[in-house]
């Protein structure tokens, strides 16, 4: 079925996130916090925020708008993600976030939706903006314009070290704790309907988790631990993770402020994530 083109640069209305400390808490368990990082789950600490929570109080208006594309969510897969954050982020409070589709693309066989947002914290300052691409599956073909490619200028350069490899194993149970934060899919949690959509050995992890531990790995190897330094952060999806696998991130300081990443499973040497980087203070 055709997309519907006429919700293009349409803003949806306001939606309105209200969380505490226990919801930041939950999101650091949920993409692998450990005891040694306690300003992330100690309410006596703050806590701090991950700034990949950014992702949380916007999947709501997300799929407001993906709805208006007539699209099946049924074929929908997580192409990319990018957060670029604004200001620091508090550990409780009320969000307003604005969810505007830019484009619709075609892929001939796939169609490619950019939808932007925009979060303002209550005293209208904007705390961060996203930039979500989702991949409908046998929606292409429709005559459309290509996706447009903006090259980050932050990419892993060939035959360097890396100046840090951070490896950490998934639990069994990790996309169980991280679909707490919001995301209810049941191809997480139920091995039924896993297989039911054509993956055998059960419920996936969910990108945005696997996003998750990327930007913790990023902020343990390029700045000493405190995440509140990063500034942005992009990845494109390209290969699934089963819960319990074991994620390895590799990352390059290109230029000041700027790194370059990769990550993949160990026991597949299989690339997970893609033309990955993140900018810090």
């Amino acid at each position: 079925m055709a997309l519907d083109l006429s919700c293009v640069g349409q803003p949806g209305e306001p939606s309105i996130f209200t969380y505490s400390w226990k919801d930041v808490a939950l999101y650091a368990l949920g993409v692998g916090a450990k005891a040694g990082e306690l300003d992330y789950l100690y309410e006596g600490r703050g806590p701090k925020v991950i700034p990949s929570f950014a992702v949380v109080p916007t999947f709501a208006p997300l799929f407001a708008q993906l709805s208006k594309t007539g699209g099946d969510h049924a074929m929908v897969v997580h192409g990319a993600q990018r957060v670029i954050v604004h200001n620091t982020l508090r550990p409780e409070g009320t969000l307003s976030t604005t969810a505007t589709i830019r484009g619709v693309y075609d892929m001939r066989k796939f169609a490619s939706v950019l939808v932007d947002t925009e979060t303002l914290d209550a005293a209208g300052e904007k705390v961060f903006s996203t930039t979500w691409t989702i991949i409908y599956r046998g929606a292409g073909g429709f005559g459309g314009e290509p996706p447009p490619k903006v090259p980050s200028g932050i990419d892993v350069p060939r035959g360097t070290e890396p100046a840090f490899r951070i490896e950490e194993a998934t639990t069994k149970e990790q996309a169980l704790l991280y679909r707490l934060s919001g995301d209810l899919n049941p191809l997480h949690a139920d091995p039924e309907f896993a297989r039911s959509v054509g993956f055998e050995q059960g419920p996936i992890l969910h990108g945005l988790c696997t996003y998750g531990h990327m930007v913790r790995h990023a902020a343990l190897g390029a700045c000493e631990g405190d995440a509140s330094r990063l500034t942005g952060f992009e990845a494109r999806f390209s290969r699934p993770v089963w819960p319990g696998d074991t994620l390895v991130t590799e990352g390059w300081i290109v230029a000041p402020g700027k790194v370059a990443l990769s990550m993949k499973v160990k026991e597949r040497n299989e690339a997970v994530l893609a033309s990955a980087w993140a900018t810090f203070a």
